[in-house]
């Protein structure tokens, strides 16, 4: 019993899965933060009428 619990607490395998599941969330999080924030300048962008983007597709 005390050798099987030696090798389950030396078994590191399922922990680099963990640290992989980790990052790969971190990065999402920033990922969708982002691409919100950059969703609201666009869509300021072409909401606000003093933008040249709006004067320029107003006069065509």
């Amino acid at each position: 019993m005390a050798m099987l619990l030696k090798r389950f607490l030396k078994d590191e395998n399922g922990a680099t899965a963990i640290e992989y599941g980790l990052i790969v969330t971190v990065l999402s999080l920033a990922i969708v933060a982002g691409v919100g924030q950059a969703a609201g300048a666009i869509q300021w962008l072409f909401s606000d009428t003093n933008s040249k983007l709006v004067e320029a597709f107003a006069q065509h």
